[in-house]
């Protein structure tokens, strides 16, 4: 990882000093960093929710198996609205201290509700039997793999999106 990145900042440096040159930056790169990225944060989110907020955890992964479809529509809609909202924010100057916090707040949420609906996903697909470390590590590659390939990620933004409005509506409620 700390060579992918030493490699991503020499690139950088080399096309600031000569932009003459032609670097090509390819998509594996971003697609393969994207992949890690979203292992690692639903590894990581996942493990601090399953050991602070088990029963939580295990309620919104039924609620979102209950109603996956209504919970994708509520997640949409609700991204949708935030980020014109934050535009507007952001457009106002001042309300750029607003939309700060409210985005970071969102992608709080976009996060707890992924690893909530991956866990789902994971459980159904091998089950938990006493230990949580196998549907996590599922869920952490599921959302990894799907994030890697090009069109898994729409897939990958879809599962979000219906965990992201499962806890909207816990939230709301």
């Amino acid at each position: 990882m700390i060579a992918l990145v030493q490699a991503a900042v020499t690139t950088l440096l080399v096309a600031q000093a000569d932009p003459g040159i032609d670097i090509n930056i390819g998509t594996a790169d971003n697609l393969a960093g994207g992949a890690v990225g979203a292992f690692l944060t639903t590894l990581i989110v996942g493990v601090i929710m399953i050991a602070v907020v088990p029963e939580y955890t295990e309620r919104m992964m039924g609620d979102v198996l209950d109603e996956p479809v209504g919970s994708f529509i509520y997640g949409i809609i609700a991204l949708v609205a935030v980020l014109i909202l934050a535009f507007v924010f952001f457009i106002t100057i001042i309300g750029i201290l607003v939309a700060l916090p409210l985005l970071l707040v969102v992608y709080l949420l976009w996060a707890v509700g992924s690893v909530i609906a991956y866990l789902a996903i994971a459980e159904r697909l091998i089950g938990r039997g006493d230990s949580w470390l196998k549907p996590l590590l599922v869920a952490a590659g599921l959302n990894g793999v799907l994030t890697l390939t090009g069109i898994g990620g729409l897939i990958a933004f879809c599962i979000g999106a219906a965990g992201f409005g499962t806890v909207l509506r816990s939230v709301l409620r």
